[in-house]
Parts: structure tokens; sequence; C-alpha cells
């Protein structure tokens, strides 16, 4: 009862259930869509799992069913397949919703926006997904077809908007189209854009001048050697502890700056990554090395292909080392000379927990823009709640129309998940909403069926006590639970009850 009981309290809040009542027009079917809608959103955030999971494991072992008004005999893979094919047509209303009822709880004012690209793999051929392709894995899949979703959200984390790409596009071509998009559904307001190096480009940087957007973007790690004097000197400013900050101008153009920025957490961790792969690229190397002296290799493209091999692998310290190939002259490699280009190491020592931004905010201070960009943390987070927490990965689902729905009831679900961890959050508890979920897990529900001598026995709900730390929670979030027992259904079972009315409580609230 508890962890669905909340869920329903969040998909209120957000006033869900009077967009879809809105949006959702009844038609001839028996469970009307709006409560599949409801129901298949609460079961990916109390417990993820495929829809025949859904169907067959969870439902009848929560309340949420009866609180929707769904036999639970109606509930079934195919009709929650069929509420994919239904949902999915209202994803546009459904984000500026989001976005009206963001401003409304948290007085969320969209002054800049966090742009972020990640993957998700499929299980299965794809074959009726064009979409699906394969492509750089951020889940280290390469084995699998994939799509990439371009996710925006708020400053505080919250999803504002979203797009599903093919599998095999790069990041840096994804920028036009999100922003193109958010601007013709939400006007072109004042706002500043933060997007990693992964994204940044001269032709997406070029676009946003053009379009008078404001950014804040990583840059690729080569523009770094451009400001290699500034790493010396001594004007730095600290933001944090152990990190440091500068603006640097450029003389060419006066509409843009730069931010130097060094971290030395960031320092050390880069150093250990770079000795570690130094030391494994330079025991394979030797190994082809050897196997040369002895001739067991003699075929220069094989070895070639052997070091590129390694060198892929070992990519922070493939700039480290000149191979050179000695041959004989009936062109048989005889030997293999390894060499060690000490000024690259020289740079990689100097720059470690070093990193660029690039701004057209000329007025702020390097703190500030510094602290703009770490905001991109809360798009990594998103993706790492949708997959790990909300079961965005891997997909299952074959035709293109439903993985787009299933990845928008994860979105759905993000949306209530960070509602819940901002809820909590401001009274101080922490932002944990899996744990509170848990916790809530604890309080049940029982079903009480009293006989009444030649007239139907009436069945009535009743909600368990919660124990003393559950009670501290509840307090805390201000929520309270049915304090009477709840009218079910005025019959039992064997009277012929197929649709039971959903269960009012007017505490629905917070």
């Amino acid at each position: 009862f508890g962890d669905v009981f909340v869920g329903l309290l969040l998909w209120k809040k957000l006033e869900l259930d009077s967009l879809f009542n809105k949006l959702q027009v009844p038609g001839r079917e028996d469970i009307e869509w709006k409560a599949m809608f409801c129901l298949s959103v609460l079961a990916r955030l109390c417990a993820p799992s495929s829809e025949l999971a859904i169907a067959e494991r969870w439902c009848d072992k929560t309340v949420l069913k009866d609180m929707l008004g769904i036999p639970v005999e109606k509930i079934n893979d195919d009709r929650l397949y069929r509420t994919l094919d239904h949902i999915i047509n209202h994803k546009d209303d459904v984000c500026k919703h989001l976005q009206d009822r963001y401003r409304d709880l948290f007085g969320t004012e969209f002054e800049f926006l966090l742009y972020d690209v990640t993957s998700t793999y499929f299980e299965g051929l794809a074959k009726k997904n064009k979409k699906a392709k394969r492509g750089y894995s951020r889940d280290h899949r390469p084995d699998c077809l994939q799509v990439c979703i371009g996710l925006v959200v708020s400053k505080e984390g919250l999803p504002v908007g979203y797009e599903v790409f093919a599998g095999n596009r790069a990041d840096v071509t994804t920028l036009d189209e999100i922003v193109e998009l958010l601007e013709n559904k939400y006007g072109k307001a004042s706002r500043i854009w933060a997007f990693d190096r992964g994204v940044a480009s001269e032709d997406n940087i070029a676009m946003l001048k053009e379009r008078g957007i404001s950014y804040v973007v990583g840059t690729p790690k080569g523009m770094l050697k451009k400001f290699a004097g500034e790493l010396h000197e001594k004007n730095w400013g600290e933001v944090e502890p152990d990190i440091e900050v500068k603006i640097i101008r450029t003389p060419l153009n006066h509409n843009e700056s730069f931010v130097l920025c060094r971290s030395e957490g960031r320092r050390e961790k880069e150093r250990a990554i770079i000795e570690n792969h130094r030391k494994k690229l330079e025991a394979e190397l030797t190994k082809v090395q050897t196997a040369i002296r002895k001739g067991r290799l003699k075929d220069v493209a094989k070895a070639a292909e052997r070091i590129g091999r390694w060198r892929g692998k070992y990519t922070r310290a493939e700039k480290l080392f000149d191979v050179e190939f000695i041959k004989d002259n009936a062109g048989e490699l005889i030997d293999c000379v390894l060499s060690y280009k000490k000024e690259h190491s020289e740079w990689s020592e100097k720059s470690s927990g070093a990193y660029l931004l690039r701004t057209n905010l000329t007025k702020e201070s390097p703190e500030r823009l510094w602290k703009i960009y770490m905001q991109l943390s809360q798009a990594e987070n998103a993706f790492r709640t949708s997959k790990d927490e909300l079961g965005l990965r891997p997909i299952y689902h074959q035709i293109e129309q439903r993985v787009e729905a299933h990845i928008f009831i994860c979105f759905l679900t993000l949306a209530l998940w960070r509602t819940l961890e901002l809820w909590a959050e401001k009274n101080g508890l922490g932002r944990s909403p899996r744990k509170l979920l848990d916790e809530f897990t604890k309080i049940k529900s029982m079903d009480i069926v009293i006989p009444i001598k030649d007239r139907p026995a009436i069945r009535l709900m009743a909600v368990s006590k919660p124990d003393q730390a559950t009670q501290i929670l509840l307090h805390k979030m201000g929520i309270r639970l049915p304090n009477r027992t709840l009218f079910k259904e005025n019959v039992v079972e064997k009277n012929g009850v197929k649709n039971p009315q959903p269960i009012e409580n007017k505490q629905l609230s917070f």
C-alpha cells in the first residue's frame, strides 16, 4: 500500500490525472486508458519490470488496482502493450504541462537548460525499428543495437524534454535539432544552455550565436594547449576547496571568454589513469617487439594491426610511445624500436586535472560560470537514475512506436522520482527516493470481508499502522494515511462484480 499510495500522491501533485483526463477521450475500452497510464508509470516507479511481470506478479500484490478501479483480471500484458500505443500520442502536451507544474511547485524559472546524450541498447534484433543502429555504447554493449536519447533538464535535475535519435547518431549532430524543438514548443526565452565537449563544435557554437543563445560549454582537450602558459600563472580564484578557476579573455573575440579550471582531485585521478594505461600499453608493445625479434611475427601489416589494437584500448597513453619497424631487404620485419615521447609525458603531467570552458557570458564571474557547467551532473544523474532505478535499459520492445513509448514512460517516471527527491530534500530527508519507497512499502493494506445474513457481504480495505520510524518519515513529509476503513466493494467476487469503482480518498494531497 505505502509505496503506491505515495506514487499516486506524486501523480496527483503533478496533476497528471487531470491532464490525461483532458487529453485522452474515452472510447469503447473496458478500462479507461488514463487509469492504465497511471498504473504503468507507478509500476515503473515502485517495481521496474516488464509488462508481463507487472501483469502477472506485481499488480495483484498492490492496492493500486483498487485505488484506480481496475479489476485485476483486466490487467494483462496485452492491455499494457496497448497502453504504450496510446500514451505516446501525448508526449508533447505532457512535456509542456510538466514545465508549468515545475514552475508552480518549485519555482523553476528555466534560466538555463542542461543537455546531454546517452544510449540504451536492445535485447533482440529490433528489425522493425529503423532507429536501432550500432554506435558508441555508453553501456559497454557494442554487440547490441541501440538508440540515443538527448535529454534536457533544469538546474534542479527536473526532466524538461527529450528526443530519441538513431543509435549511430553522433552527439554533436543532435544539438541543432533539440534547440529548435524546444524553441518551437516553448518559445525563444532567454536561457543559458550548458553541454559537454562531446556536443560542442564550431558549427554548434555558430548556431547558438546566430540564434542569440547564451552558452557555457566544455571544450576538446586539444584546445587546452592554446592556454598552456596560463597554467603556470598565479591569478587563480578558489571556487571550492581544491578547485580553482580563472577567466581568460581572447583579443581576437571580445564576445567570448574561456574559463580555465583545475581540480586537485581530478588531477590525481587522471595521473593514476594515465600511469595505469602507460604500464599496460608498454607491456603489450614489448610483447609485440619480442615476437618480431624472435621471428614469430614478420608481417608488417599484422604487427601494425596488433599495435593499433592495443593503442585503441589504452587511449590515455597511445601518444606516449613511438614505434618504428625495421625491415630487411626482402621487406620482412626483423626488429621493432619503441621510444618514449618525453615531451608528451610532460604535457600530460602539466595538464592533468585541468579543463577549459567556453562561454559568451562575458560579464559573469568565473565562479558562477563553473557552477553553471557543473550542473551538468544533474543530466548525468538523470540518466543514471533512468537506467539503474527505473529500468530504461535494456529495451525488449521491437516495434519503434513502443520503444518510443517505453522511453516516454521512463521520462514520466523520472519526473515523479525527481519530485519525490526534491520533496524529501526540502523536508531534510536527503536525496534517496528508493530508500523512501522501500520504507513506505512496509505499510500494508488488508481486505476485511464481513458476511451478513441474507445479504451480500461487505468488503472493506484497512491500512496497517506504520512502525515508529515510518511514522516519523510520514510526519516530516506531511503525508497522512487514511485513518478510517475504506469502502471497497459491497459484494464478494462470486456475486459477479466486474468493475469496482476507484477508492476515493480526500487525503491524496500534500
